[in-house]
């Protein structure tokens, strides 16, 4: 049996074009997207998400998506991206380290929050108007579960690293903190008058 590492990297490397020619799919249905795109031609966008393969995407003349090689731009998520996911999609995004052509990136993150996949009309093609409604909606609804599931892990993390593993001091440690810190410098201000006052 071949060593995990290697299967894994296989696996990502299949998964690659699958999610290639869904993205495409998805672009073809949005013109606007395609003209963001296409000055970007001949660069190549790299997602990591450690422990995970990355996976490279290459941009095209007309603003659609191939395996890529070599990077311009790679975008990293960050160990704070879990805990940043449960207060929304603005602080997930804030936490996502960028590396390489800084007009790129803002174009690829303008289209993570606005371009949206309309699964139920290509579903509906398929397998008809009512059982396309009824599919989306499941998958709606589990995406919701696992959006919550992971709010829920990442704010039980939260408050297991404040109150059980004191690994980050909660909010009322840290105004108490900054009270004392600043009693403590009035004093040191009123210690140096009285000094001077003697000197």
């Amino acid at each position: 049996m071949g060593h995990p590492r290697v299967a894994l990297l296989v696996f990502m490397a299949t998964l690659e074009s699958p999610l290639v020619a869904a993205l495409n799919r998805l672009l073809e249905t949005e013109g606007w997207a395609r003209e963001r795109l296409a000055p970007f031609a001949g660069e190549t966008v790299e997602f990591r998400a450690p422990p995970l393969p990355a996976l490279r995407f290459a941009i095209l003349a007309g603003g659609t998506l191939a395996p890529g090689t070599a990077a311009s731009l790679t975008l990293t998520l960050t160990p704070e991206s879990l805990p940043a996911l449960a207060r929304g999609e603005d602080h997930f995004m804030r936490t996502v380290s960028i590396d390489g052509n800084a007009k790129l990136a803002q174009e690829v993150l303008h289209l993570a929050r606005h371009l949206r996949w309309d699964a139920e009309e290509d579903l509906s093609r398929l397998i008809g108007d009512a059982a396309a409604h009824r599919l989306a909606g499941l998958a709606r609804d589990f995406g919701a579960w696992q959006l919550d599931a992971a709010r829920r892990l990442a704010q039980g993390f939260m408050e297991y690293a404040q109150e059980e593993a004191r690994l980050l001091a909660p909010r009322t440690g840290h105004e108490a903190f900054a009270r004392e810190v600043a009693r403590l410098r009035d004093a040191l201000e009123r210690l140096e008058k009285r000094i001077g006052r003697l000197a």
